[in-house]
């Protein structure tokens, strides 16, 4: 696909890095010339020079030959105005915005194709917000994504000693949870993909995938992990965007304190939050305060303030002085990559958050959501099989007969809608109806064009 992205800060350098990844042609405009250099350098694509609301930018990026355009300035009303633009004069299929403001969503009549023509909007701190909460309701986990609204989950945890299946055997794991609609599929030893047989053995610090009923959900985690105590005490450091939108989010459900630097920004955020939540003035490293607020007692530390470095220190020190478990924010991939397997439990890219939301409006096929796995590396997505056995790859075949590229596997497919839908376990015999959603863990993403074209309907398939 033909891509252009408005903007060279964090976001849209994750974006386009993983994009280009894709084999996709990618087109940059950014106003920094140093900036779009270094991307240049780094990656297969063009920078362009410019304001991107200007139309002649737009035609010098490309915009007559554009699929996409994906907005992602740091103000808003670029992005609203670039989308606009791509639409209106260059006939720009699809566009995305990157939306800060709470007030713009998907589906806004502000935003249809009389207004900004925004067709998608994608919100980096809010997929943060959503992607904390999740590991909050289930403090085992070290990710959870949702599929099928929200019947089928991938729930990603390490195996810990003393878990009630760990040592044991993936066929074991089957026979002593035979009422849990789940599937193993993907196994991750010291960073190296292991089988997922029925004689493969879980081991302490395995990275477990796991696709389940979200109904099972808990009974599947206290089998691999140690079951945690619920998450009650939160600290944050860092009352930016992304703190007080959380902090909103947990009011009445856990005990907030939030430090900020900012005196300016203290007051602001003692005025948007209740008197319930906490807020202190200073640095989230600072050793005196931290002991001073406890940091020993809380059961989640974040650290979320706009610098790496800062967020990295702050969660060491909060690990060192007791939290029980700490995130932290992190937008740089190389420090992102350093922290896995430290005393951080779990970094945070709000890049890698909104990937799987771009990702789902670029694969071919019916694809009802994407999900990115192991920092881009591999892939869940969820399709929709479509047609009758003579133009589908998938309806009226049973799922040993359906042709994945190996490595790739099918974790669950949900049939049915609403209440009455049902999470099945793809054994081999198991036949595949119209509209059945099929989610499959692609552990490399040079196997999803592959994986995609059993998802589209061919006019004289036969098979």
């Amino acid at each position: 696909m033909n891509i252009i992205i408005l903007g060279a800060g964090r976001v849209g350098e994750s974006v386009a890095e993983s994009l280009v990844s894709e084999q996709n042609d990618i087109t940059v405009i950014d106003h920094d010339p140093a900036r779009l250099r270094l991307l240049e350098e780094r990656l297969d694509l063009r920078g362009v020079v410019g304001n991107g609301i200007q139309p002649s930018v737009l035609r010098e990026a490309g915009a007559q030959d554009a699929d996409m355009v994906i907005a992602c300035a740091a103000a808003d009303e670029s992005n609203l105005v670039v989308c606009k633009v791509a639409h209106d004069v260059f006939n720009v299929p699809t566009t995305i915005a990157r939306l800060r403001s709470p007030e713009f969503v998907t589906g806004d009549e502000l935003l249809g194709k009389n207004g900004f023509a925004v067709d998608h909007v994608i919100c980096p701190e809010e997929s943060v917000m959503r992607y904390i909460h999740q590991l909050i309701s289930y403090p085992e986990a070290l990710q959870v994504v949702e599929f099928s609204q929200k019947r089928a989950c991938l729930i990603v945890v390490r195996a810990s000693a003393g878990g009630a299946l760990v040592g044991r055997t993936i066929g074991e794991f089957r026979d002593r949870l035979p009422h849990a609609e789940m599937r193993v599929v993907a196994l991750y030893r010291l960073d190296t993909e292991m089988e997922t047989t029925a004689e493969t053995r879980i081991l302490p610090g395995d990275e477990v995938f796991v696709l389940a009923d979200v109904r099972k959900i808990r009974l599947v985690l206290a089998a691999i992990h140690n079951i945690d105590k619920p998450v009650q005490r939160v600290m944050i450091a860092g009352g930016g965007k992304v703190g007080l939108r959380l902090a909103r989010s947990l009011i009445g459900q856990c005990e907030v304190k939030i430090i900020e630097r900012d005196r300016k920004r203290c007051e602001y955020l003692a005025s948007q939050l209740p008197s319930s939540i906490l807020v202190l003035q200073g640095d989230g490293a600072d050793e005196d305060l931290l002991h001073e607020e406890n940091v020993g007692d809380m059961d989640l530390f974040l650290s979320l303030t706009s610098d790496d470095e800062d967020n990295i220190m702050s969660a060491m020190l909060a690990k060192r002085m007791g939290a029980r478990r700490v995130m932290s924010l992190i937008n740089r991939r190389a420090y992102a990559d350093m922290m896995e397997g430290s005393t951080i439990d779990i970094a945070i890219s709000p890049a890698q958050t909104v990937i799987g939301e771009l990702l789902a409006h670029l694969r071919r096929g019916d694809v009802a959501a994407v999900h990115s796995l192991r920092r881009g590396a591999a892939e869940a997505l969820e399709g929709i099989a479509r047609g009758d056995v003579t133009t589908s790859k998938l309806v009226g075949r049973r799922i040993e007969e359906i042709k994945l590229p190996k490595g790739a596997r099918i974790g669950a497919i949900v049939r049915g809608e609403g209440a009455k839908g049902e999470v099945l376990m793809p054994h081999h015999d198991l036949v595949i109806e119209t509209d059945d959603h099929i989610i499959v863990f692609i552990p490399n993403k040079r196997m999803v064009r592959e994986v995609e074209k059993l998802f589209q309907v061919g006019a004289t398939f036969f098979g």
